[in-house]
């Protein structure tokens, strides 16, 4: 997913953050974007994209951190703050290019999340895909030096590596949960995944979640390395001690997930999970979840059969709240948003916002109040 020349920050913050960045009348290029009602039935919301900072190559992440900073991903391994008033600082927070293996379209420095406790101890985590021998996926800590605004590259604490059959399905983003655990959205592999999303003897097609605030063992329970310098929580519903299931499984079934986020009010999760050759999808989890939903690929590609051989009933899978077709062009990738928060636009409060990397449309779900969802 390589974006080329210089894109602003904003519209990169869309793809992958958040919608602060909106403002006066949507010049629409799609008739669906943006259209239909809001939740007090004000009528349609009237927005556009406003440039915010520009300099970038390549960007596919960014987040926020509490004091208004904004950490840029760069997909070849460069991470840049901009401030609060758009300025784009001249260092890098950390460049790790001679790590990053960024040669296909789907590698590189994919991942960002700042540690719940970052203002007071400064600890990054980073997913990126790396290749020694054979491709894997990384997923690092990093500390900071003693410039607050620079991140220290030999400080690397590689906690987790998985293996990657193919180039392609390397997933994207990394966050932290309400409870405090690190949550690590996992692609199939790629290639021909056959039965790797719904194996739970392999990372590959999860959801991961680990507890990053007390070390473990030395050693990741299942496939992989690193320093397994983590510790997996008692209440992951897959537990059953060292070796079988991957006790690092919270959720299985997904395909290539780009983009996922929390709402910050309610704590339900939102996964972005690019399709097959037919449907995008948005899977969910309510707050309440113990986890263990199992999303479906390769049984089910969105609501549709895939390929069903050997697969459960129906009834066993956890269906996306939204999905959608392929369009006629070459290419459609969704790209999982957030739900808005803010303070600016009240009747945008509770819609989750999100996109599609190829055509550029913008879509709107919101409950429906009867277990449904509204989608524009």
């Amino acid at each position: 997913m390589k974006m080329t020349g210089n894109l602003t920050v904003f519209q990169t913050l869309f793809l992958v953050t958040s919608i602060a960045g909106f403002s006066g009348t949507y010049a629409e290029e799609r008739s669906r974007a943006f259209q239909g009602t809001t939740e007090n039935d004000s009528g349609p919301l009237n927005l556009s994209l406003v440039p915010y900072a520009s300099g970038f190559s390549g960007p596919v992440g960014a987040i926020g951190a509490d004091d208004g900073r904004i950490f840029v991903l760069e997909q070849d391994g460069i991470i840049k703050i901009v401030e609060s008033d758009g300025t784009v600082l001249a260092t890098p927070f950390l460049d790790i290019q001679t790590r990053v293996d960024s040669t296909s379209n789907e590698e590189g420095l994919l991942g960002i999340a700042l540690d719940p406790y970052f203002a007071n101890n400064g600890f990054s985590y980073l997913t990126y895909t790396y290749t020694e021998t054979n491709r894997i996926s990384r997923i690092s800590r990093f500390g900071l030096t003693a410039d607050p605004n620079i991140a220290d590259p030999t400080s690397e604490n590689v906690l987790l590596t998985i293996d990657q059959p193919a180039s392609n399905h390397n997933a994207g983003g990394i966050l932290f949960g309400p409870d405090g655990y690190l949550y690590i959205p996992m692609g199939d592999g790629g290639g021909t995944p056959g039965t790797r999303p719904q194996d739970l003897s392999l990372l590959l097609g999860k959801v991961i979640r680990i507890d990053v605030s007390q070390p473990g063992d030395g050693s990741a329970d299942c496939e992989g390395g690193g320093t397994g310098n983590y510790s997996i929580p008692a209440d992951n519903p897959f537990m059953d001690g060292l070796g079988g299931n991957c006790d690092e499984i919270w959720a299985l079934g997904l395909r290539n997930p780009w983009q996922s986020s929390f709402d910050r009010t309610t704590g339900y999760l939102y996964i972005g999970d690019v399709g097959q050759n037919a449907r995008e999808e948005i899977n969910f989890q309510p707050a309440s979840s113990n986890g263990g939903e199992n999303y479906g690929w390769p049984c089910y590609e969105g609501n549709s059969p895939y390929n069903t051989a050997g697969c459960a009933p129906a009834g066993n899978y956890d269906f996306p709240i939204f999905d959608y077709p392929h369009f006629s062009t070459s290419c459609t990738s969704v790209t999982g948003g957030y739900v808005y928060r803010g303070a600016q636009f009240p009747d945008m409060v509770g819609h989750y916002i999100f996109t599609d990397y190829c055509q550029g449309v913008f879509w709107d779900l919101a409950p429906d109040g009867s277990g449904g969802w509204n989608s524009t």
